[in-house]
């Protein structure tokens, strides 16, 4: 933790950052681990620049009588610091509800969606998170967040498994992506199958990716269980129907019949939540027990992923932020998703 140059005189201050996360590091840097939040709220930008820049938060803390300190908030963020003996509203300065206020409102901000905000406040420790101050609390909130999600029951590492997802998920490069984990990380190897049904399934730059691998690639029907002992086999499957359910009967048929039981589900996280919702509901349909999500490089907030992480049924299997087929993989997804929610420490 770096200690202010020039530390700050007991009294309330009012600065205006982006983020939660840089609410957390100001007041940590700036204003000492004593801190509290009384109020947070957003405040959008006027004129021309409402345009072109995102709201921002307005976060007033408190200093409680510490060490001698002369300083201006100016020094913080450049605007003038409330004197110590200013008065807020009433709604301000009582501490439980301002706190409890503030710390919700800010995982808000940080993407948190309503459904894992009641699960946080429905928790035992919601009370004591609103006594911590910010920074901690934050921690201790990304904490939560991953021992719930990490709390499962875990499930072998897959070997036979189908990518299924809805067009432009980016479900072939997906698969692209695990295939170099597979051969580069654990050096596995095994084929991969494309299947089509009555519509032609796109391979993208799947043929080219697996011969530079050495991943022979197969077209259905062929084998389809694994040719070398330990090894894999991985399902390049046509891209599912979000809204007509009857037309992804074949792929249905197809994983029973020849007794796939391990189904990673591809989204999209750029995806609108409406439309991740329905593609999550087509996949669920369809028994996936593994998640991927991807372009998460063009995700500027990652909260409404931990919805998803919340079912127990689906194994977060990874997620991607790029779209090199070598890298940009993260396999530990809670905690790939609570670097880029909240603070760690």
């Amino acid at each position: 933790m770096s200690t202010p140059a020039q530390p700050f005189a007991p009294g309330a201050y009012k600065f205006t950052v982006k983020s939660a996360a840089d609410a957390v590091r100001l007041i940590r840097e700036k204003l000492g681990p004593s801190a509290r939040v009384l109020s947070v709220r957003a405040v959008e930008a006027s004129g021309f620049r409402r345009f072109f820049s995102g709201p921002r938060l307005e976060v007033i803390a408190q200093i409680d009588p510490v060490p001698p300190a002369a300083a201006s908030l100016a020094a913080v963020s450049g605007e003038p610091a409330l004197p110590p003996s200013a008065e807020l509203p009433a709604s301000r300065l009582t501490p439980p509800p301002a706190s409890s206020a503030g710390l919700a409102s800010l995982l808000r901000r940080s993407g948190l969606t309503e459904t894992a905000l009641s699960r946080l406040q429905s928790g035992t420790r919601w009370s004591e998170l609103n006594t911590l101050p910010l920074h901690r609390a934050l921690a201790e909130t990304s904490r939560l967040l991953q021992e719930s999600v990490g709390s499962r029951q875990q499930r072998p590492p897959i070997s036979r498994a189908a990518f299924l997802g809805t067009p432009g998920v980016g479900r072939t490069t997906a698969l692209c992506k695990w295939l170099a984990v597979e051969v580069f990380r654990r050096a596995r190897f095994g084929h991969v199958v494309t299947v089509e049904f009555d519509h032609p399934n796109a391979l993208g730059p799947l043929p080219v990716f697996s011969e530079a691998l050495g991943v022979p690639l197969a077209h259905f029907p062929c084998e389809t269980r694994p040719a070398v002992p330990g090894g894999f086999v991985y399902y390049d499957l046509p891209g599912l129907s979000p809204r007509r359910p009857a037309a992804n009967a074949p792929i249905a048929e197809f994983l029973d019949r020849e007794q796939i039981t391990e189904r990673v589900l591809v989204l999209n996280a750029a995806y609108d939540r409406a439309a991740l919702s329905e593609a999550y509901a087509a996949g669920r349909d369809l028994g996936a027990t593994h998640l991927v999500f991807t372009h998460l490089d063009e995700v500027p907030q990652w909260g409404k992923l931990w919805d998803y992480l919340f079912d127990e049924q689906l194994e977060p299997l990874f997620v991607t932020t790029g779209p090199s087929l070598t890298g940009d993989c993260e396999e530990d997804v809670p905690a790939a998703i609570a670097r880029r929610t909240l603070p760690e420490n």
